[in-house]
Order: C-alpha cells, then sequence, then structure tokens
C-alpha cells in the first residue's frame, strides 16, 4: 500500500546578510488549504512602522501547492533589534488537507541567536 501524502506547512525566520524574511512554506509533498498562521507576540518589522504579524499572508491563504514557499521581508536585523522587537517567537500553523482533515504546528523561534552573527552588506 502506497504510503499517503500529506501536507506539511511550517514558519520560518530567514536571516540572510543581515536581513530578516519570514517564510510559510508547505514542505510536505501534497498541497494545503485554508493556512492560517497566529502568532504569540505581535511582530513589527520596516523599522517598527508595520505590523507584519497582522498581515493578510498570515490570515488565510486558499491554496498552497507541496513544496512553494512564500516570504515577506520583516526588518534589517540591526532595526528589528535596535527596535526591541520580540525574539521568543510561536508561530501556530493551521491548515487542511485535500480530503479536509485539518492539522495544526506550533514551531518555536529564538531570533536571538541571530543577534551576533557578522555579516557584509554590499
Amino acid at each position: 500500500m502506497a504510503e499517503a501524502r500529506i501536507p506539511e506547512v511550517i514558519v520560518d525566520f530567514i536571516f540572510e546578510s543581515g536581513l530578516f524574511h519570514i517564510a510559510i512554506i508547505n514542505i510536505g509533498d501534497a498541497a494545503a488549504y485554508k493556512i492560517s498562521v497566529t502568532f504569540n507576540r505581535e511582530i513589527k518589522g520596516l523599522g517598527g512602522s508595520k505590523a507584519v504579524s497582522k498581515m493578510a499572508l498570515f490570515q488565510n491563504i486558499e491554496f498552497m501547492p507541496p513544496q512553494k514557499r512564500i516570504a515577506t521581508f520583516l526588518d534589517t536585523s540591526t532595526s528589528y533589534f535596535r527596535q526591541q522587537q520580540p525574539t521568543d517567537i510561536e508561530a501556530t500553523i493551521r491548515f487542511s488537507d485535500s480530503q479536509g482533515k485539518s492539522y495544526k504546528n506550533i514551531i518555536k523561534h529564538n531570533l536571538n541567536i541571530y543577534r551576533d552573527i557578522g555579516f557584509i552588506t554590499s
């Protein structure tokens, strides 16, 4: 009997060359439906001027194929830490498969690990 294909949706904070992005990624091998993400803390980006955690992106993604990634810019790491934004963040991701079965993932992130990483800007 073949193994069932299921979606597996995660939220990841991506640090690259001093820039933070938040990505929603379906790392599973099946499409995900009705994806929503809630954070335990409000996350503000762009120098503290935008409530990134309240963006429509995190409210409802109707469909996400397998291996799809959607990312949004959060802030520079220097600005994020200077604004004293939260570093211990918990993301709760809810989604369904094509049969309507519901799933929930809870992922904890500690952004402090990026605080002392050096980088070069061009």
